[in-house]
């Protein structure tokens, strides 16, 4: 998803100032606290090497450091070299995020301004020396306008000592938040910063605002989050970004280690000791509500986890943003974030979807057949994750080797898929579970309208079920479907094929049940949606056998068996377009109320089974042109 990684800076502070006024007192004490606090800074008396040319030195210096502070001083302007390092600094503020924090060491912040006192006759020798409307003067004024426009300290008749003491605490506490690390050249992003930033309104310090990275796993929620960090957390007083919560939470941590980091990040050099979560929430609260602070929490999966970690807005002071990355909309929601607050990470578009697999999948000198990469680019839908592993799985391969990998794309992202969902569906609860596994290996693509009919035919709950699932970020809702990525999908098949032989979907499997060479205990839906119709022999007796089955589907299936076929008894949805013209028939009736679907089929009457109303809850005969006898419904 773009933009390169900030280059790392090579001193913190580049000190400016006027040797005559401050080196003796104020300068060298300030050096003195900088030092104590191992705050690497640049200044010119220090700094230099033997040889060097002392402006390009200078010039570079101002453009490797994170802080310039400029000590503007009773005989700063008088200094032509002064001036051009202050303009340079201003330059770098706009142009490379350098941190400027102006110092008015016995001079007040409107002289240098509006050019009084000594900086207005400084500056009317200047303009006598270099001209009254040259670039260089114009330059200069505009530096001192905008520096002094800038928030900073004025020392007159003020301690000191206590003033340094301040300006080192504050560039100590942002030196002491460093950015993280995160994936170079990323593509897409840009967009989704501009959209972030506004969401955040990073402009106003009156209040606290809490907001939501949401989406599937492996859709880029964290790579986003950690540029999204990268790029606002020199706005505030203190920072932090918990990586990866619920997988912290596994291993040795437990909520108050994850406290005690917490504290540690936005509390640099604070020795608090954590010895319980209950402990960990009062050193919040009275450590951070004066605060200005930046918290990302990373894939947070239950409310027991805010609750600790971020549990009030009132624990944190006026401009702070809290950010949570989960996979779990309720969890949002639930947390009283509004929907306007909650950002979804949708999948890359077409365009940043092929960067991305090129960036994965080929060398400079690589070349592969458009069609075979689009065919990649289908297959994955966006997702940031299936894109990554097919592109590092087909580097530096030839076309015939993209040809043959093709065909096995679900056996090449199975433990990916796994090792990234599983613990997704195992949270669950049992009847978004069956959901969640219908869908995955019948229904995807399938109208929203239709999927519940079926769900709901057969005693689930898909009003509930559904909308877990799609804050969950298994399924998607799109233009009245319902959708779920291949690699969520691959995860479901595997976990039935593993765990809950239930459910039939591939005609081989199908062949197997009907010759005996399959067990059929617990199988309890077949739906075969075929590309094309094949011919199959059906016993007439061969579903009836499978007793837990609630739900046949069979599209373009073509049975050769000249004869009534028998149902089981408990079906609940019975759906075969286009099937044979005998009449299918429960072996005793069926149980419970069922539902058919036999449109644009040949046959020609229903069993006068169904006379009892109170068993067909609904029915499908539309154009059925043979159809000669129903029962009187």
């Amino acid at each position: 998803m773009a933009s390169s990684s900030k280059c790392k800076k090579k001193y913190d502070v580049f000190l400016s100032f006027r040797g005559t006024d401050v080196r003796n007192n104020f300068l060298s004490h300030l050096e003195t606290a900088l030092y104590q606090k191992n705050i690497s800074y640049y200044i010119d008396s220090k700094e230099m090497r033997k040889g060097d040319q002392i402006r390009p030195a200078l010039m570079k210096a101002i453009e490797e450091s994170q802080f310039a502070i400029i000590i503007f001083s009773e005989n700063y302007a008088s200094s032509s070299w002064c001036l051009e390092e202050l303009a340079k600094i201003m330059e770098c503020k706009t142009q490379k995020d350098l941190i400027v924090l102006p110092v008015f060491y016995k001079v007040e912040p409107r002289e240098v301004r509006w050019g009084r006192g000594s900086y207005g006759r400084d500056m009317a020798k200047h303009e006598s020396d270099f001209g009254k409307d040259s670039h260089k003067v114009k330059r200069w004024k505009k530096a001192l306008f905008d520096a002094s426009e800038l928030s900073g300290w004025t020392l007159n008749d003020e301690v000191e000592a206590e003033l340094i003491k301040e300006i080192v605490s504050k560039i100590s506490m942002q030196i002491d938040q460093r950015p993280v690390h995160v994936a170079e050249h990323l593509i897409g992003i840009h967009l989704r910063l501009i959209e972030l930033n506004s969401m955040l309104k990073l402009g106003s310090d009156e209040d606290v605002r809490m907001i939501g990275l949401w989406g599937p796993g492996g859709i880029g929620k964290t790579t986003l989050g950690l540029a999204l960090y990268n790029n606002i957390y020199r706005q505030f007083e203190g920072s932090c970004f918990l990586v990866d919560v619920c997988k912290a939470l596994e291993g040795p941590k437990d909520l108050a280690a994850l406290q005690k980091q917490l504290l540690s990040d936005i509390l640099p050099g604070r020795r608090l000791v954590v010895s319980n979560v209950h402990k960990g929430i009062s050193l919040m609260q009275n450590n951070l509500y004066h605060k200005k602070v930046l918290l990302v929490l990373d894939n947070v999966t239950d409310r027991s986890q805010l609750d600790a970690l971020a549990g009030n807005l009132e624990w944190f002071g006026a401009g702070s943003r809290i950010i949570f990355i989960t996979r779990d909309k309720h969890l949002l929601i639930s947390r009283r974030i509004d929907e306007d607050y909650i950002y979804e990470v949708k999948p890359l578009k077409k365009c940043d979807a092929f960067d991305f697999l090129c960036r994965h999948a080929f060398s400079s000198n690589n070349s592969i057949r458009r069609d075979l990469v689009d065919k990649v680019l289908h297959y994955a839908k966006g997702h940031p994750l299936t894109l990554k592993e097919l592109g590092c799985y087909l580097y530096h391969r030839s076309e015939c080797e993209w040809e043959s990998s093709l065909r096995i794309l679900a056996t090449i992202l199975k433990k990916t898929s796994i090792d990234t969902f599983k613990w997704s569906y195992d949270g669950l609860d049992d009847n978004a579970k069956e959901i969640c596994l219908d869908i995955a290996c019948f229904f995807t693509g399938y109208s929203k309208e239709y999927i519940m009919k079926v769900l709901d035919s057969c005693d689930f709950e898909p009003t509930i079920g559904v909308k877990v699932l799609v804050e969950k970020s298994l399924v998607t809702e799109e233009r009245e479907t319902l959708q779920m990525c291949n690699m969520i999908q691959l995860m479901a098949m595997d976990s039935i094929r593993q765990e809950h032989p239930s459910r039939l979907w591939l005609l081989d499997d199908f062949r197997n049940v009907l010759s005996g060479h399959l067990v059929t205990d617990a199988l309890e839906s077949i739906v075969l949606i075929l590309p094309k119709p094949e011919k199959i022999n059906i016993d007439p007796n061969a579903l009836s056998k499978l007793r837990r089955l609630k739900k046949l589907i069979m599209n373009n299936v073509h049975n050769s068996f000249q004869g009534p076929i028998n149902l089981p008894n408990k079906l609940k949805w019975f759906e075969w377009p286009q099937c044979c013209p005998w009449i299918p028939a429960f072996s005793s009736g069926p149980e419970e109320s069922a539902q058919l679907d036999l449109h644009e089929s040949n046959i020609q009457a229903l069993s006068k089974q169904f006379e009892d109303s109170k068993k067909l809850e609904s029915n499908n005969f539309s154009e059925c042109p043979s159809l000669v006898y129903m029962p009187n419904f």
